[in-house]
């Protein structure tokens, strides 16, 4: 297939299959050897590229960036940052200024990523730069660079306009949600990738590819009426294909507490590739997406054909790798609740950025006149799918919003879960640091204005 794309300024043609990754493609083919291999799975960040479409330039993880996606997009690596006459970025004199380097092989992923924090403008850094790990801890003169450069001007080589690709190409990438309705019907075992930071790990960790198990890809970055976030009054419908970046800042405002977990999911390479369909469509046990849209009482729609039905998000989740999605059906949107004042989520993990949690519990209870009228209570990582805590909630509706309320429905969890061990937590643990996030959501709450807890005065 062919895909056509800007890289480093200069419009190129690849005749490429759907999963060579754009890091092999960069190293072995144009000898853009700036990107670097390290994890090979999307965590380490030295091979971060600067990605420029219509929502403008993100970075990405170039390691599981398969080709196809690139079709229509800008793509610089660390050799285009540079101008043209040879002059240094900013974010390059700063990071020598600074001495932000030091063995070396991590500083083209940092500068890349700072180099697009700089173009938009953004002086979050240390979330900006969450996904580059630094085995040196040259950390602090790194930051230091960034913050350097702060306000200079942005080299004028630097703002790429992707080619205006018009028609169809002979990409599996259907361009609309209709379109893709059909391709799912024909290709009912096929295989849709949106953002690849799961399916990237199935051909670079899992070699799938190589048994041919991936030959049926539909690539779902051209469906763009699956990437818009509608106001529905109260609610609001996010299309499949909405970014995880995108989900963050819808959700800052309206749900604060799962926007900071957001935050801290993946990485910012990995939140600007991955969508929230793909994150429920894989059903994974422990995504931390779905124990909050749970929480929040959300509507799945899903789509097989003209034929679309809807249901609450937890009956979607069967048993482990299990779903309750037909063959040729496919995740369309999701529809959460505007207000949920409520609603607080606690990511447990051992690290802070960019890590799998070991519990995620999110809590959303509405008490009324001092007694709890309604709970909804979600966990990851403590059963093979995303699972409400039904006896926790038994034990809490209708008694007093009190210590002695929230023991006993801590007690009652026993009943809900049998958490296994693995590297990531002992089963003990997992249990005793679920009925703690209940007894933070009970201390967190009370440290809130009334108004949040009482639904009626």
């Amino acid at each position: 297939m062919i895909v056509t794309f800007l890289l480093n300024g200069e419009t190129v043609e690849v005749n490429t299959t759907p999963t060579q990754t754009l890091l092999d493609w960069l190293r072995e083919e144009r000898h853009l050897t700036g990107t670097k291999e390290g994890c090979n799975e999307g965590d380490c960040g030295a091979c971060s590229v600067m990605v420029t479409d219509q929502r403008g330039a993100r970075t990405y993880n170039a390691c599981i960036l398969f080709m196809p996606q690139l079709h229509g997009k800008a793509v610089r690596t660390v050799e285009g940052l540079s101008a043209p006459d040879g002059a240094l970025h900013p974010v390059q004199d700063a990071m020598i200024e600074h001495h932000g380097s030091q063995c070396g092989f991590c500083t083209p992923g940092f500068v890349v990523s700072m180099a697009t924090s700089h173009l938009n403008g953004r002086s979050d850094h240390d979330d900006v730069l969450a996904g580059n790990l630094c085995r040196c801890t040259g950390y602090a003169p790194i930051i230091r660079a960034a913050k350097a450069v702060e306000g200079q001007a942005i080299p004028a080589h630097m703002r790429d306009t992707p080619p205006d690709l018009r028609g169809d190409s002979d990409l599996p990438a259907p361009t609309s949600s209709d379109a893709l309705a059909e391709w799912c019907l024909a290709h009912p075992q096929g295989t849709l990738i949106a953002g690849a930071t799961d399916v990237g790990l199935w051909a670079t960790k899992g070699f799938l590819h190589r048994d041919g198990k991936l030959d049926e890809v539909a690539f779902l970055h051209r469906c763009r009426d699956l990437q818009q976030i509608e106001d529905q009054g109260d609610t609001l419908r996010i299309g499949a294909g909405v970014s995880m970046t995108d989900v963050l800042a819808a959700m800052r405002d309206l749900h604060p507490s799962y926007a900071e977990m957001i935050r801290r999911y993946g990485s910012e390479q990995v939140r600007n590739a991955a969508t929230i369909g793909g994150n429920i469509a894989n059903g994974s046990p422990i995504g931390d997406n779905p124990p909050a849209l749970i929480a929040m009482d959300a509507t799945l729609h899903l789509r097989r054909g003209d034929t679309r039905r809807e249901m609450p998000i937890e009956d979607f989740f069967i048993d482990y790798g299990k779903q309750d999605r037909q063959p040729g059906e496919f995740v369309e949107a999701v529809t959460i609740p505007k207000s949920a004042p409520a609603l607080r989520c606690y990511k447990l993990s051992k690290r802070f950025d960019q890590d799998i949690s070991a519990v995620c519990g999110c809590f959303n209870i509405t008490v009324d006149g001092g007694t709890i009228t309604d709970a909804r209570i979600a966990f990851g990582g403590m059963a093979g799918t995303p699972k409400r805590a039904a006896a926790a909630e038994a034990a809490l509706t209708g008694q007093p919003w009190t210590a002695d309320t929230i023991e006993a429905a801590a007690n009652a969890m026993t009943q809900d879960y049998q958490p296994m061990t693995d590297m990531r937590a002992s089963a003990a643990y997992r249990m005793e640091a679920a009925q703690g996030q209940l007894r933070r959501y009970f201390a967190d709450l009370n440290a809130k204005p009334t108004s949040v807890l009482e639904v009626s005065a």
